[in-house]
């Protein structure tokens, strides 16, 4: 028996409104923000939900980086590697590790540095 069960996961960030914005166009979704703005919710189209919270004085994980974590990452699959990267590119995202193009797989950072992985699925 499960002592707990995942409510959400929080990214912490320097603008949680722009942020979400940048998930809401690469997931889909609705975005529900606190009125101070300090505290948004995107709700996916599953029913999940990704939250993102205001932190002053943000430092964006490195990636990659042998002296320094990246804490965690998203893994985001994808029809069609090509199109999505196109996309998120569009969107603010910057590329960190593309790779061999031949992998499965490809690292990008969001607009506030935080590291995720289209993938294809």
């Amino acid at each position: 028996m499960a002592l707990a069960t995942l409510g959400v996961v929080v990214l912490d960030c320097p603008d949680p409104r722009k942020l979400a914005g940048f998930y809401a166009e690469v997931l889909g979704g609705t975005v529900k923000a606190e009125e101070d703005g300090s505290w948004v919710s995107l709700k996916l189209p599953d029913g999940q939900d990704l939250a993102f919270q205001a932190a002053p004085g943000f430092v964006p994980p490195k990636w990659p980086a042998a002296d320094a974590s990246q804490q965690f990452h998203l893994d985001l699959d994808v029809e069609d590697l090509d199109a999505a990267e196109q996309g998120v590119l569009a969107l603010g995202a910057t590329v960190l590790d593309a790779g061999d193009r031949s992998r499965g797989w490809r690292v990008y950072a969001d607009p506030a540095g935080h590291p995720f992985c289209l993938c294809a699925g």
